[in-house]
C-alpha cells in the first residue's frame, strides 16, 4: 500500500482508507495519480464542471465543497471514473434491452450485457419474453428450454468476467408472476451454487394481489403469437395483458392455471429460507413512474432502487446525514435542514453533469440516459444520524423524520432542475401536460408544478435511495443508505488488490463517536438500537415513510431473525404492499446463503451474494 498522504485525517477507520485506496483511488500501470482522499473529490469535481457552458471553476469548487469530509458520496462508478480518462461508464447500473425471443435476439442479449459488465456496470434483465419450458418450437423441430436455463448461460458469463478481473457482475433477473415457469424461477436458487451472479425478482401485478385475497385461481399464461404451438396439456382460453416488451394488451393463452395462495406460498418459502426471489409490486412502479406516457418497466437496476425502461441508466448520489447532525448526543442536538437543501441543489446539478461526461457501453443506453436524463439522488447514514439526534430507529419519531428529510431533498431537487431547465433545457422527453399529471408530479408543492409548468424540468426522476454499502464505509462506516445499524461491532473480510483477503474489525460511525466522547461511560443509551432488535414492521413502515418523496424507487432490505415464525414471515410482504410499496426484499440468515453480515461468533458463515463488497453496485 502507498504511503498516506496528509489529508488521510478524513479517516477514522482503517476499512475507509482500503476502501478508497482499492476502489475509488486513481491509478495507472506506473503509478498512483490520486495523492490522497482529497486529490480524489477534486479530480471527480473538476471532470464533472468540466461540461459546464460557463464559470466552470466556479462549479468545480463548489462540487468539491459538497464532496468534502463525505458529505455528499457520488455513486462508485462516478467516484472510481470521472477524471480517468479509463474507458468505463460513470452510471452504476442498467436495464438491458428487451430480449428477442430466439437465438440470435438471446445472444445479441448476452453480448451487450457481457459489454456492459466489462465496463463497470451492473444490469438488470426481464426475461418474461422467454417462451416456456417444453414449448414446441416446430421451425426447429426442438422445445424450447425455458428463461431459467437460458439465465445460467448469463450466470457463466458474468463469472468469466469476473475471473479476468472485471470490478463487478452484480445482475439482476425478473420474471412476470403469470409466466408459465415462475415456480421454476421461485426455486432457481435454491441451490447453494446456482445463479450466484443474479439477484432475482418476481414481478407481481395487482390482479394478483386482488386473486390472492379472493383465493382464486391464477392463470399462466405467455403471448399467443409468440407461440408455434400451444404445450401438451395447455388450455385453449385466452386473456389479454399487457406483456413485457409491449405497451399495449396482447392476446395471451393461457398454458395452466395454478392458485394464486399456493404461488404466493410458494414465493414466500422461497425467500424465507433462501432470501430470494424478492418481489416488485409493477403495476404500482409503472403507474407512478413520471414517464408512465412512453415507457413501460419490466425491470429494475440489481438492487432494485431504480426501475428502468429498455437500455434506462442509473446516475446515483447519496447526501450523508451524519454530517447535518448539529451537536451529535447533547439535548438540543439537532438537524440543519437549510445545509441539506443547499448541497441538494448542488448535487442535483452534480448528477445532471454525470450524464454528459459519461461513457456509455451502448449507444441506446446514451440515448435512453440523454432522453430523461433520470438521476437517482438519496440518502445514506439515517440510522446513525438517529442515533446522533436521539431518536431511537423504531420509534414513530424516526419515520416521521426521515419523511420531513426526503421531503426536503426532494423539494430542493425539483426546484434545482426546474432551474437547471431554465439554463440548459428540459430533458428531451419531457411533455408538459402528461408529466404534470404523472401521480407524483401531481402531489408536488404547487409551487413546483408552477415551475415546471412554466420553465420544464431538467431531469425526469430525481430521488432514489440506493443501498450504499461500500461508499458508506468509505464514509468512515456510516450506516449504510436507511438501514438500521446492523451491528455496532463486527468483522468484514475484505479483497486487497493483490488477491487476498483481509479481516477487518469495524465499529459503527455513530457508536465509535460516542466511544470516543465517553471512554470510561456506561454501555451506550438505548438509542443505540440495531437490526435484530427491530419488528419486521418497523423496516417497512420507515421505507413507506419516505416513499410518497422518492420517484424511482428505494432498496431496503428487512431483516427477519433466525426463528421467526412463517405464518408470519408470509404477512410481511402483505403488509409492504397495503402501506404503498413499490417492492419488498426480506433477510433471513439460513444454510443457503448464509449471512451477508454477521455478528463475530454468531450466524452462519458469509456467503456469496450478488452484492457483496467485490461487487455491489455502489
Amino acid at each position: 500500500m502507498a504511503e498516506a498522504g496528509k489529508h488521510d485525517a478524513y479517516f477514522t477507520a482503517a476499512i475507509s482508507r482500503h476502501i478508497w485506496n482499492s476502489k475509488y483511488r486513481h491509478r495507472e500501470a506506473d503509478g498512483d495519480r490520486d495523492a490522497d482522499i482529497e486529490a480524489s473529490w477534486r479530480r471527480v469535481a473538476r471532470a464533472l464542471a468540466a461540461v459546464e457552458p460557463a464559470d466552470r471553476a466556479g462549479w468545480e469548487q463548489r462540487f468539491f465543497d459538497i464532496l468534502k469530509d463525505f458529505r455528499f458520496l457520488p455513486g462508485g462508478r462516478i467516484q472510481a471514473g470521472a477524471g480517468t480518462g479509463h474507458r468505463v461508464t460513470l452510471f452504476n447500473c442498467f436495464v438491458m434491452g428487451t430480449i428477442e425471443d430466439s437465438m440470435d435476439g438471446i445472444f445479441d442479449g448476452l453480448k451487450e450485457g457481457a459489454i456492459t459488465l466489462q465496463q463497470g456496470g451492473g444490469v438488470g434483465y426481464d426475461f418474461s419474453t422467454l417462451r416456456p419450458a417444453g414449448t414446441p418450437a416446430r421451425r426447429v423441430g426442438s422445445v424450447a428450454s425455458g428463461p431459467v436455463s437460458f439465465m445460467r448461460i448469463w450466470d457463466s458469463m458474468c463469472a468469466t468476467l469476473l475471473s479476468t478481473g472485471a470490478r463487478r457482475g452484480a445482475m439482476m433477473a425478473t420474471l412476470r408472476c403469470d409466466h408459465p415457469d415462475i415456480e421454476a424461477f421461485i426455486e432457481a436458487k435454491r441451490d447453494a451454487h446456482a445463479l450466484r451472479h443474479f439477484n432475482l425478482s418476481v414481478l407481481v401485478s395487482d390482479a394478483f394481489m386482488e386473486a390472492l385475497r379472493a383465493d382464486a385461481d391464477w392463470p399462466l399464461v405467455f403471448p399467443e403469437r409468440d407461440l408455434d404451438q400451444a404445450p401438451a396439456g395447455a388450455v385453449g382460453e385466452t386473456v389479454m395483458r399487457v406483456w413485457s416488451g409491449e405497451t399495449r394488451p396482447v392476446s395471451c393463452r393461457v398454458i395452466r392455471t395454478v392458485r394464486a395462495r399456493e404461488l404466493w406460498d410458494r414465493i414466500m418459502r422461497a425467500t424465507y429460507d433462501y432470501a430470494e426471489p424478492g418481489v416488485l409490486f409493477i403495476d404500482r412502479i409503472n403507474r407512478l413512474n413520471n414517464l408512465y406516457y412512453r415507457e413501460h418497466i419490466s425491470a429494475t437496476n440489481p438492487c432494485g432502487e431504480i426501475p428502468l425502461p429498455p437500455y434506462g441508466a442509473c446516475d446515483l448520489g447519496s447526501i450523508n446525514l451524519t454530517r447535518f447532525v448539529r451537536r451529535p448526543f447533547a439535548a438540543d442536538a439537532e438537524f440543519d435542514f437549510d445545509g441539506i437543501e443547499r448541497v441538494t441543489r448542488v448535487a442535483a446539478r452534480m448528477l445532471d453533469n454525470v450524464i454528459d461526461a459519461s461513457r456509455f457501453p451502448l449507444e441506446a443506453q446514451a440515448a435512453q440516459a440523454r432522453g430523461s436524463r433520470r438521476v437517482g439522488l438519496g440518502v445514506t447514514g439515517l440510522a446513525d444520524a438517529l442515533i446522533l439526534l436521539g431518536i431511537p430507529y423504531g420509534d414513530p419519531a424516526a419515520p416521521a423524520f426521515a419523511a420531513r428529510v426526503m421531503s426536503a431533498i426532494c423539494h430542493a431537487a425539483y426546484r434545482a432542475s426546474i432551474e437547471l431547465a431554465s439554463e440548459k433545457g428540459s430533458f428531451p422527453f419531457f411533455e408538459r401536460d402528461a408529466f404534470l399529471a404523472a401521480p407524483f408530479v401531481a402531489a408536488l408543492p404547487e409551487d413546483i408544478r408552477a415551475g415546471i409548468r412554466a420553465h420544464g424540468i431538467r431531469n425526469s426522476h430525481l430521488t432514489a435511495i440506493a443501498p450504499t454499502g461500500t461508499i458508506s464505509l468509505l464514509a468512515n462506516n456510516v450506516s449504510s443508505g436507511i438501514e438500521p445499524v446492523f451491528d455496532f461491532d463486527y468483522k468484514r473480510r475484505v479483497l486487497e488488490l493483490d488477491g487476498s483477503y483481509t479481516e477487518y474489525s469495524l465499529r459503527d460511525h455513530a457508536y465509535a463517536l460516542w466511544s470516543e466522547r465517553h471512554p470510561r461511560a456506561a454501555p451506550p443509551p438505548d438509542t443505540f438500537v440495531d437490526a435484530r432488535r427491530l419488528p419486521p414492521r418497523a423496516h417497512i413502515d420507515m421505507q413507506a415513510a419516505i416513499q410518497p418523496y422518492v420517484d424511482n424507487a428505494i432498496s431496503k432490505t428487512v431483516n427477519i431473525p433466525q426463528d421467526y415464525d412463517f405464518a408470519a414471515f408470509r404477512e410481511v410482504y402483505r403488509y409492504a404492499y397495503d402501506r404503498g410499496l413499490k417492492g419488498c426484499t426480506t433477510f433471513r440468515p439460513n444454510p443457503v446463503t448464509g449471512a451477508i453480515l454477521s455478528a463475530e461468533g454468531e450466524g452462519f458463515d458469509k456467503g456469496s451474494h450478488c452484492c457483496d463488497l467485490e461487487r455491489e453496485a455502489d
